[in-house]
């Protein structure tokens, strides 16, 4: 995708601080999506960075300018393509938040398990299964967000020569929101993503999971995952600390990396929300 640089009457001759933060701040994030990392601090960066991007706009929204152009009966059809998929966002990072909880609260309670037990047998082996179970239904609700996000992309990519500045501004943040969400499900799911800007080959990756992956390939979720499984294996002896004592460990992390990325999606949620009442305002004037 190239490079997006404001040139357009709608906007004012000199251009305002906030313009070039933008370019610079998205061309930030692309660069970020481009590269594939399995490490929980590059999904914070990209959650981190979106809402800087959403700063800008937000800013940029301000303008008087700006305001008028969008308030203008012609752009109605682009602002509530737009409108309709913060909306659809907003549900994605419902279901995130609701996925991160609930991964979160098994994962309490299978190391309350492993505490209280150090690989008991009859329970340890029962609250994994519910762990893992637990982990089948937060994929479920993954895809069902994936398909939300190809609702976005279907119904607001398709360029038009005529769009005037802010609504191309408006456009690509949320072409670059789809992208980081992407990577936010792919992550939670415990895929690494194989897709790029605007790609959908992970989503086949999420509904048939590769069993056979490299372990720097693994994230916080899938290295739990892969810990839990070798615990309940046959070939573990039940003499093996050394596997428990691992499982704990992962556990442990995974709840840490589940508080820092609950964090950030309710950040976004909450920029996502008041990003779409400033375009309410704007149009209701």
């Amino acid at each position: 995708m190239a490079s997006y640089h404001v040139r357009s009457n709608s906007l004012p001759s000199r251009q305002h601080p906030a313009i070039p933060e933008f370019n610079e701040q998205l061309c930030r994030l692309r660069a970020s999506e481009a590269t594939s990392s399995s490490a929980s601090t590059s999904i914070n960066c990209k959650l981190s960075g979106l809402q800087h991007l959403f700063d800008c706009l937000e800013r940029s929204l301000l303008l008087p300018l700006n305001q008028q152009a969008l308030s203008q009966e012609q752009h109605q059809k682009w602002i509530d393509q737009i409108l309709d998929g913060s909306l659809r966002f907003l549900d994605i990072c419902n279901i995130a938040k609701d996925s991160l909880l609930q991964t979160k609260e098994s994962t309490q309670e299978l190391q309350s398990t492993i505490r209280r037990k150090r690989g008991g047998n009859i329970e340890l082996s029962s609250e994994v299964k519910k762990f893992l179970t637990s982990r089948k239904v937060v994929k479920k609700a993954i895809q069902k967000a994936v398909e939300q996000l190809k609702c976005i992309e279907n119904n607001t990519f398709k360029k038009d020569n005529e769009t005037i500045a802010i609504v191309s501004m408006l456009r690509e943040v949320q072409g670059i929101t789809l992208a980081i969400f992407e990577s936010l499900l792919s992550f939670i799911s415990g895929e690494k993503s194989k897709s790029k800007l605007g790609g959908w080959s992970f989503i086949s990756s999420i509904m048939h999971h590769n069993r056979v992956e490299e372990e720097s390939q693994l994230n916080d979720f899938s290295r739990v995952e892969a810990a839990l499984k070798f615990l309940m294996s046959p070939k573990m002896k039940k003499s093996d600390s050394f596997a428990v004592e691992n499982a704990q460990n992962q556990l442990e992390n995974l709840e840490l990396c589940i508080q820092d990325l609950q964090e950030g999606v309710e950040n976004l949620f909450r920029r996502l929300i008041k990003t779409r009442v400033s375009l309410l305002n704007i149009l209701s004037h």
